[in-house]
């Protein structure tokens, strides 16, 4: 597998379109600007979509990739090594931020478990049916995954894509359930951009102190170590320093803009996978939004790099697809206004205005 085969797969969205809706948004009631960015998604919304008026989003769904990073032994994150499953169960029991925002929404939730280290029995069938091995290598001294492995995750994320699109989905909300994704995803994104771990490394969504901090940027540095001879090649790299689900997420990112399915990204797991996305198809990103800014210093990187505006910038930090979930509504609202909002009536035909005139010109003479 050759993921840079994607850039010949991937057509950006439809820019006549685009300019179409751009016309009709001037003829509506409401003053084009007032809306702010609201204009401009239901705009790419529209070339998305390939029609206009834009159509309204009738089946979202949150898809979440999990797995358990080798790299959390070290103690660089505030959960314990192999304990993503525990989220994967708040998640599915509706204990979870993105599980009650999701009911209340009525989106459903799927999780995916890419490379969870725990026993299959402790997960329903459907969560667990995919994995592709159990739990990532220890990024800062050996290869996340193999190259087999790393190829099994990306053509699983495109399966899931696929099956997304197949069964209707029009927008997905990405998220990850990740024990030390998060430096795994710095490791990444520090490559990519050629910088040094410092600047990347950030305090996950449950929050560290600083030395776990100091802890978590060692392992970047190291993983960047490992990284840069083989950035390259974009599988191998993911085999390298990235892990299951992150391999999975960017397969499901590539193939989602294949099927011209628009995503809505979450942190800095999803930011990373994109980027890796990037490298290969570098129409791809036309196809992704970014939900809101996570307060992680690669996710800022990565966006920057993408020229990826994030919609929301509220604070929100847990992860686990939450900020990207709570920017839907906005997605939802630009696409519900672009739609029913009237156009100006029309213009009065120019033979009864100079009917009118006429009749005021008499009636001056008269005077």
């Amino acid at each position: 597998m050759n993921l840079d085969d994607f850039s010949d797969l991937i057509e950006r969205p439809d820019g006549g379109l685009r300019r179409d809706a751009e016309e009709r948004r001037e003829r509506l009631i409401v003053p084009p600007g007032a809306l702010g960015r609201l204009d401009e998604l239901a705009e790419w919304l529209s070339a998305a979509q390939a029609t206009v008026p834009v159509k309204a989003i009738e089946q979202p769904r949150v898809v979440l990739f999990a797995g358990d990073h080798g790299v959390a032994s070290l103690n660089v994150s505030a959960r314990p090594a192999k304990s993503a499953h525990l989220l994967v169960r708040a998640v599915l029991e509706g204990e979870s931020p993105v599980a009650v925002l999701a009911r209340r929404a009525g989106v459903p939730v799927r999780v995916v478990d890419a490379g969870l280290d725990c026993d299959p029995e402790l997960l329903p069938t459907e969560v667990v049916r995919h994995r592709v091995r159990r739990g990532s290598g220890r990024i800062d001294v050996e290869d996340a995954l193999t190259i087999e492995e790393a190829e099994q995750a990306v053509r699983l994320g495109m399966a899931i894509a696929d099956e997304e699109a197949d069964s209707g989905t029009d927008l997905v909300v990405l998220g990850d359930l990740s024990v030390g994704g998060t430096t795994a995803a710095a490791a990444l994104i520090a490559a990519l951009c050629g910088t040094d771990a410092s600047v990347v490394t950030g305090r996950g969504g449950a929050g560290i102190d600083d030395l776990a901090w100091m802890r978590k940027c060692a392992a970047i540095r190291d993983a960047l170590r490992r990284a840069r001879p083989v950035l390259g090649d974009q599988l191998e790299l993911l085999a390298t320093v990235g892990g299951a689900d992150l391999a999975a997420t960017t397969g499901f990112l590539l193939q989602s803009a294949v099927r011209r399915m628009p995503v809505i990204l979450d942190g800095v797991v999803s930011a990373a996978c994109a980027l890796v996305g990037q490298r290969a198809a570098f129409r791809a990103p036309d196809w992704w939004l970014a939900g809101q800014v996570s307060g992680e210093p690669a996710q800022g990187k990565a966006l920057d790099r993408m020229a990826i505006n994030p919609l929301l910038d509220h604070g929100v930090i847990v992860g686990e697809g939450t900020g990207a979930l709570l920017a839907l509504p906005m997605v939802q609202a630009a696409a519900a206004l672009a739609a029913e909002l009237p156009e100006h009536p029309e213009t009065p035909e120019p033979v009864a205005a100079e009917a009118a005139e006429t009749e005021s010109a008499g009636i001056e003479d008269v005077t």
